[in-house]
Formats: C-alpha cells, structure tokens, sequence
C-alpha cells in the first residue's frame, strides 16, 4: 500500500534528493515548508544551494500538472503542496509558529484520508515528539545515518596457530584464506595473534587486491621527526606514506595525533621526496560557505583564528627554538616557498586540484554533499587526507551517524584507493589523555 510521507523543511535542506527517495510512495511539502526554503535560498551556504536545488526541482515537477492535486515524480509517486484549515492545540505553543503550521498539514492529511498510511518525515527531534503527541507516525530521514558504534574501524583481531604467525615473519606475507576472516577488505589492519601464546603477535595489512597480508610498513628515524607511539599510529603512517592509497580517512578523540600525523607526512612526500608539487591544507570556516569578511584584514588575516591549530602543528614540525623565532623564522618559509598553502573550503567548488596532498582538517562538521564536493575536486595524482573527531561535531545539521566523515569512512570501505584508521590512544599528554576520557 502506498504512503504519504510529509516531509519538513530540515530533510530538504539536507537532502534536495529526498523528494525521489521514497519510492513509489506520494510526497507532501506543506507550503510552509517553501516559504521556509525561500528564505535561505539568497545565502552563499551550502544550505543555500539545496534550498535553491530544492525550488528548481519542484518547479520542473509543477510543469506536469498541478501541485495542489498532485504531479507525476519519475520514482512512480506524485507529488503535492498543501495547505492547513486546522490548527493544532494551543498546548503544543503558537499556532503560528511554523513548525506548527506545517504539523497541521499532516495532521489534517491524516485525517481527510484515513486509508492511506502517513508518515511524518523530519530531523527535528523536537518536532518529532510534538508530531507523536498528536497521533502522527513521524522518523527521522536516515537514508545516509551510520551509528556510530557500527562505523568501520579498520582493524580486525585475529588469534590463529603460531606457526602461521611465524610463517607471516618468515615470508613477509600471509594468504588472506588462511585467516579465519569473514571478509579481508583491502588496506584493512590486521593484529594477529598466537592463539597459544598472547604475546606472540605480527600486525599486518591487507595489500590492495585483497589477496595477501602484508607487514605494516616500519618507520625508520621518523617522519620529520616524529614517530609512532602506539599502533594506530604505525597504521597511520603506513597508509599516509603509500601512494597508492589516495583517500584516507583519520578518526579519533582529540591528541591522538591525526592532524599532526598528516602534517608530517604531507610534508615528507612534499618537502622531502617530492612526489606531489604541494601541501593543500585546509579546515572547515564553519559553517562551511560562511563569508569570511566579518573578520577584518586580507584573507590571510581573517582565516589566522581558524587555522592557528594547523600553525600550531607546523611550528611543532620544524622544532624552532626561541632564537630561530626571534630571528623571524616560522611555517611562513614553507608558504614562501610554494610548499604549503593553507585556506579554507569556502572557495573550492569548481577547483580541479591535481598533485598535491590534502588535509581537510575537522571533516566531522560536514555534510556528506560537502565532503563528496571536495574529494570530487582531487586531479590526476592527489592524495586527500579526512581527519576529525566524530564525537566532537560542532555543526547544528550533522551528527555523529550522518556527517560527511562517517560516510566517506563506510562508503569507501573495501576500495583499493583507499584506507581507515580509528585512533584510539591520546598521546597529546597524560592529562589531555584524562580529561579525553572523563570529561
């Protein structure tokens, strides 16, 4: 039996899509919902440009027939704007609060047709518990949701018989069919471990046609002066220093050493080897699109307060004394030499950005649209770097399950091109460590 879903202004906003995405079911847009996205369709936002996909769409529908009756979709459904007659209780606050008027729509839907099932479509928790207060079967829209406890971690756990763990140090590689895995993706982490003897380990990584287990790569004098402290970080560095792996994705609390990790390594096959013509790195200006220009100054000025993290890194990198920095030396001679550039996404859009090594610094606080834009501007020969802490979101439209950073991680899960790791350990100091996991 076909539905009607009512769908709020929030589903839209994040997905201009989610109008062909129930199927053959119908859609209704509560008009209230399209003075809604009328009022964001001027801003530069990313927000801006779904309330503008949003408006076109519904206009190309429109041109088959009329919307208060109902239009054609391609999906089989149609589709329809309406309005409200009916009010809701004066319990539930200001009738003309729009988030009610459009809780009118629903509920008056439900009413005039009683044998077709409804449900009530939004992101709003809020709105979600008033729509169930007035006897409206409401869900969040989830088509993109990954909890966060099922995100791919990178790192399978693997106890099998000390011969094989010899043999894997014997020969430098292991066949994936004598792991008792389920499914070996490829530049998936693996700890094995002797089933008789704990201590006896080997960590390797599944190589890039998912066929062999291979010795995760060592580190030898460090990578400009850092190395690894714990596995994770190994794992790290392994995936960061191959260049075959164009996409990799970096998820953990904060002082487990993504960022820094990236800096050293971006600049290692920048700096050092050569391999790509420059370090591109950038964080979000939240939110992303915002216009920068309320911050006085060039762009170099106005982005400082958001970048200093990323300088911050840097100058730990060069390990400058207190008389190389009086002496007027800093992460600017990097940028003076053309090996570094650091600005913000705002402007990437349109860009083809090929050989050169990317760091997205903070990639949890956007959206899935926003990382497929980024990764979609990535030319022939460069590498791109997602790092974030999915616990620490800071954008008001995202959450830990539907941000752009879990759902590059579990879409690009098993792809050649790419790799994960999920740091655990904080190694920033003992008492960041602490308050990481008591605060």
């Amino acid at each position: 039996m076909k539905k009607n879903f009512v769908l709020d202004t929030n589903v839209l906003l994040h997905d201009p899509n989610a109008l062909v995405s129930f199927g053959d079911n119908d859609i209704v847009i509560p008009i209230y919902v399209i003075e809604e996205i009328d009022r964001f369709k001027k801003e530069l936002s990313e927000l801006g440009r779904n309330a503008r996909v949003v408006s076109r769409m519904i206009d190309e529908f429109r041109q088959s027939g009329q919307l208060n009756k109902g239009v054609s979709m391609p999906t089989g459904g149609t589709l329809r704007v309406l309005f409200s007659h009916r009010g809701i209780p004066e319990q539930l606050g200001p009738v003309e609060k729009m988030d009610h008027r459009i809780l009118a729509v629903a509920a008056e839907l439900q009413e005039k047709e009683p044998q077709k099932p409804l449900v009530f479509i939004t992101k709003d928790t809020n709105l979600r518990i008033k729509a169930d207060v007035l006897g409206l079967k409401t869900e969040d829209y989830d088509t993109e949701k990954v909890s966060i406890d099922e995100i791919y971690t990178g790192l399978a756990e693997v106890e099998l018989p000390g011969e094989l763990v010899d043999a894997f140090y014997r020969d430098g590689n292991l066949p994936i069919e004598k792991l008792p895995l389920a499914e070996a993706a490829p530049n998936q982490f693996v700890n094995l471990r002797d089933s008789a003897n704990s201590s006896h380990t080997a960590m390797g990584r599944v190589d890039v046609d998912g066929r062999r287990l291979v010795p995760v790569a060592k580190v030898r004098g460090g990578v400009w002066g850092i190395s690894p402290r714990n596995r994770e970080q190994s794992f790290t560095f392994d995936l960061l220093l191959d260049d075959r792996i164009k996409l990799v994705t970096l998820a953990g609390k904060a002082g487990t050493g993504k960022t820094l990790l990236a800096l050293a390594a971006g600049l290692h096959k920048t700096a050092e080897e050569g391999v790509y013509q420059r370090l591109l790195v950038s964080r979000p200006v939240f939110p992303l699109g915002r216009d920068i220009g309320f911050l006085p100054g060039d762009i170099e000025d106005k982005l400082n307060p958001w970048m200093q993290p990323i300088y911050d890194n840097l100058e730990y990198l060069l390990n400058l004394s207190r008389k190389d920095k009086r002496q007027g030396r800093s992460y600017r001679e990097l940028m003076d030499m053309g090996l570094i550039e650091i600005e913000p996404l705002t402007y990437i859009r349109g860009r083809s950005i090929p050989n050169q090594y990317i760091i997205v610094d903070e990639s949890q606080n956007l959206t899935p649209h926003e990382v497929k834009t980024i990764i979609s501007r990535c030319g022939d020969g460069t590498k791109i770097v997602l790092t974030g802490d999915l616990y620490q979101i800071d954008n008001p439209y995202v959450d830990s399950s539907n941000n752009g950073l879990s759902h590059v991680v579990n879409s690009f899960k098993g792809k050649p091109l790419a790799g994960h790791v999920l740091l655990r350990k904080g190694e920033r100091s003992e008492l960041a460590e602490l308050a990481s996991d008591l605060l």
